[in-house]
């Protein structure tokens, strides 16, 4: 099936009992078992270690990316979390890309980096850097293309073939452009990880994260850790998700046709010093992004010739646009990196990667685009 059929119909069928065509909510904690010999015979015992819900999720976005399986859990992190916890341990080593999430910094540095794990925050838009940063104890590559906030891509295709030889898992966070636009197992990674917070959500309705793995082994080293550390989704999140899914193409590329425009439109404007996305011509890896994706996403970057205040004064004038710290939702949100969602980052290392204090991040919704150029218009012109 083509991805706008297997969006709406993978992984879920008709409720067996009802007929309900919606994937009921399985609230319930425990599952009655037939006998001591049948123990398991449904697959299911207790909501911790699965739920019919959040299963009608995995099998859907493993579906969509094009894994054996996948696992869902309660935030973004968590599921990162559950990565780093499934291959990672005291004495080893893994290489991250230098502009990632600020929680994935975060949470390497301030919880496994105090568990003997270690971690080098690498360019992996070059897979030289990433071979000459591998050691002996090196058991993982997190790349995340495009990378928030700068949206500095990975070529997945040559860093996989890097892990491949070094042997060990080269995973991707595939947030930003989800598996509608971008297969990263189809171009040789293992795993992928997910917020389903934003795209795949769509709404600003839940939090959610997934891992789709590209084999049965790595499936259950993740399966493994979501059941130990009890982090797996709830079921109505799983079943908002569901339903979120169900538009991610429509969704994707009106998002995109209008962050196109936005970004050909900043990009003339005399009060911006820069702008940043993957589909302008200007765009340093624009022939990478069209390689290896079908679509460029909905995010947006740029600086204005003013510097930092004036990015203050755009942001506090918009109007339609929401200052809130999440992205890939209907409404059209600016974010301000520095002082939000990469906020954890030192200042040294956020200017070393190009995290400027004068960053300002656009995730574009599906408004009439006139409507939201008109704000940043007015805005803009109180700059």
């Amino acid at each position: 099936m083509r991805f706008e059929t297997e969006q709406i119909h993978a992984g879920v069928e008709p409720d067996a009992v009802t007929g309900a065509i919606l994937t009921p909510i399985y609230q319930s904690t425990t599952y009655v078992q037939p006998s001591i010999a049948d123990y398991m015979a449904t697959g299911y015992s207790y909501s911790r270690s699965a739920n019919p819900t959040v299963r009608a999720l995995e099998r859907k976005l493993a579906a969509l990316e094009g894994g054996v399986d996948a696992t869902a859990f309660a935030s973004g992190m968590a599921a990162i979390n559950a990565v780093f916890t499934a291959f990672l341990g005291a004495g080893s080593h893994a290489v991250v890309s230098d502009v990632a999430y600020g929680g994935t910094y975060r949470i390497a540095t301030k919880v496994f980096g105090r568990f003997g794990v270690d971690f080098s925050f690498v360019d992996t838009s070059d897979p030289r850097a990433v071979r000459e940063a591998a050691r002996d104890e090196t058991r993982l590559v997190f790349s995340e293309t495009p990378a928030n906030p700068t949206l500095k891509l990975t070529d997945i295709a040559a860093v996989s073939e890097v892990t491949r030889q070094l042997g060990v898992p080269h995973v991707v966070d595939n947030t930003f452009l989800t598996p509608y636009y971008q297969k990263p197992l189809e171009l040789g990674a293992d795993l992928t990880v997910h917020s389903t917070t934003k795209y795949l959500d769509g709404h600003n309705a839940t939090i959610g994260g997934a891992v789709v793995a590209g084999t049965t082994a790595h499936d259950e080293m993740v399966r493994f850790v979501q059941n130990a550390t009890g982090t797996i989704m709830s079921p109505l999140v799983a079943w908002l998700t569901l339903q979120g899914c169900k538009t991610l193409s429509v969704r994707m590329d009106r998002q995109s046709e209008n962050a196109l425009i936005i970004a050909r439109f900043l990009e003339g404007h005399p009060k911006v010093a820069r702008v940043s996305y993957p589909g302008l011509e200007s765009f340093t890896q624009h022939a990478l992004a069209t390689s290896q994706a079908t679509g460029f996403g909905a995010m947006i970057w740029f600086e204005l010739a003013g510097g930092v205040e004036a990015g203050q004064t755009l942001m506090d004038a918009l109007e339609l646009w929401a200052l809130a710290e999440n992205l890939g939702s209907a409404e059209s949100l600016v974010t301000h990196p520095v002082t939000m969602t990469h906020a954890d980052i030192g200042e040294s290392e956020r200017e070393r990667v190009g995290i400027t204090d004068g960053l300002v991040r656009l995730s574009v919704g599906l408004e009439h685009v006139d409507d939201l150029i008109d704000d940043l218009t007015t805005a803009l012109d109180k700059v």
